[in-house]
């Protein structure tokens, strides 16, 4: 894997050196279960490369999204909430309570959700 950064968690759970509940892994993305879940079923979906946000994707990491995009939909199928619905949430930037800088989706699902998704006081859930 190239572009690492032994202080990013994410970069540490891709490395093995953190432990964590892996639900899909292929040679693009890792999909694991969020220790603080918002939903019955709620996995991060990162790149194994390390990108900090979706504001640095650039035109060579076209790939990487789509790949991302993708495994959500196995990932979904995996825990059986495909045909039911699921939401997937790219928090980018502080503002958006970001708080891992390495690109992650929020795969979540289980429930009936609604809209808007957010309150105004949003909880900090990466």
């Amino acid at each position: 894997m190239t572009h690492h950064h032994p202080e990013c968690l994410f970069c540490r759970i891709v490395s093995g050196e953190i432990p964590a509940t892996i639900i899909y892994r292929n040679e693009h993305v890792l999909a694991f279960r969020d220790i603080t879940p918002v939903a019955p079923q709620h996995v991060l979906i990162i790149p194994l490369r390390h990108i900090a946000s979706l504001n640095d994707l650039a035109a060579e990491d076209e790939a990487i999204a789509g790949n991302i995009l993708l495994a959500a939909c196995v990932v979904a199928e995996i825990l059986g909430i495909r045909e039911s619905g699921y939401r997937l949430v790219f928090n980018t930037g502080r503002d958006a309570l970001q708080s891992v800088f390495h690109i992650h989706g929020h795969l979540v699902g289980g429930k009936e959700m609604g809209w808007p998704p957010f309150s105004g006081s949003a909880a900090r859930h990466g």
